[in-house]
């Protein structure tokens, strides 16, 4: 979160990779992790699988849409409801995903 933060406070953030990758794409990785480490938090606090996964993608998106927020204060960037869509899908992948292990490590 406090990297997707300090991104998000950066008026032209990573520039090499923005102009080479689609924003959504990128938008959609990073909470897709971010839903993956709040399912892994919430099942760390004894929730069912399921109601993890249903706190994960909220809890993500309303990160995602708080970060939308903080962007329209910031220099040459802009608040864009696609972006939190792309935050928001990509917190359902990451938080389904992860009771199946998809984000093991194999060491």
């Amino acid at each position: 979160m406090a990297l997707i933060f300090y991104l998000s406070s950066e008026s032209e953030p990573l520039p090499a990779v923005t102009e080479r990758v689609w924003d959504k794409a990128l938008h959609f990785s990073a909470y897709a992790v971010l839903g993956a480490m709040f399912y892994r938090a919430f099942r760390g606090e004894r929730c069912s699988i399921a109601t993890a996964i249903v706190l994960a993608i909220v809890a993500t998106s309303l990160y995602g849409a708080s970060d939308e927020w903080h962007q329209s204060f910031v220099a040459l960037r802009h608040s864009d409801y696609h972006d939190w869509i792309a935050d928001t899908l990509g917190a359902v992948v990451g938080a389904s995903l992860s009771p199946f292990g998809v984000w093991r490590s194999s060491a």
